[in-house]
């Protein structure tokens, strides 16, 4: 079954924000092996002038995926989640996510068409706190394999 080509410029929104933790950071950070300190010491951010541990850039996709799952779940979208293969990822960062903050991901489907009979969507998602300053952006391509057909 093909997404649902109507559910292009729909919206999906994190129902509540979620506080990011320090130990959240810290884990993903020891996960992607970063060697920025800023990530991984208090000290070391506060030096720096945040106010706390300085998530790595790419942890913003944690929070839009959160987003981004809503689309995948809506009924309406018609995504078969077991032939869904993730196509690429771009970030705009535009502030660090500093542990404390509290943020919400809001997921746009910016497009969605066919190509060899496969369905590409992509999804836009904005990463902000809950008082609305941008944290970051990130555009997701994802595509749905066509079923296989057995002449």
């Amino acid at each position: 079954m093909p997404v649902n080509p109507a559910v292009e410029g729909r919206t999906y929104r994190m129902p509540q924000a979620h506080v990011v933790a320090r130990d959240e950071i810290v884990t993903f950070a020891r996960a992607v092996r970063t060697s920025d300190d800023r990530c991984l010491d208090v000290d070391a951010a506060r030096a720096a002038g945040h106010t706390d541990v300085v998530a790595p850039t790419t942890f913003a996709v944690t929070l839009a995926q959160q987003a981004e799952a809503l689309f995948m779940r809506d009924e309406q979208a018609g995504v078969d989640f077991s032939r869904l293969v993730h196509g690429e990822e771009t970030f705009t960062h535009h502030a660090p996510i500093v542990a404390g903050e509290a943020l919400i991901a809001e997921t746009t489907v910016a497009r969605v068409r066919s190509a060899g009979g496969h369905d590409m969507v992509t999804l836009a998602t904005a990463v902000t706190t809950d008082g609305g300053s941008r944290r970051a952006d990130t555009t997701s391509v994802v595509v749905i394999r066509a079923e296989e057909t057995h002449a």
